[in-house]
């Protein structure tokens, strides 16, 4: 079983980027799957989640009204679409699958979550 994180770079403020969870040898509609970010120095963060099955969604007042998460069942992957970056979304993001209620990474790290893939860097620079 295996979570990929993807889709990270390098990108000026105000700018975009979709970053891709992709999962192997796991059915990932039975689980919530969540976004999380760890930036220098700081806790790691849930920033969104998305059930299994109906697509409810959850987004950490840091994120809200900027990033939008997605899923794609046939795909088996979860998306971000970030925009309006800002230099403080700077952080290493990873994403997590857990069979739980859609808001899991609420207030969680995501460090207990069932799967956790390995993370990728966004960093939002001029």
């Amino acid at each position: 079983v295996q979570l990929q994180a993807s889709g990270g770079g390098l990108v000026q403020p105000g700018g975009s980027l979709k970053l891709s969870c992709a999962a192997s040898g796991l059915l990932l509609d039975y689980y919530a799957v969540g976004w999380f970010r760890q930036a220098p120095g700081k806790e790691p963060e849930g920033i969104s989640c998305i059930s299994g099955s109906d697509s409810n969604s959850y987004y950490a007042d840091s994120v809200k009204g900027r990033f939008t998460i997605s899923r794609d069942s046939a795909k088996k992957s979860v998306y971000l679409e970030m925009n309006s970056l800002k230099p403080e979304d700077t952080a290493v993001y990873y994403c997590a699958a857990k069979m739980a209620p859609y808001y899991f990474c609420r207030h969680s790290s995501g460090r207990d979550a069932d799967y956790a893939g390995q993370g990728t860097q966004v960093t939002v620079s001029s």
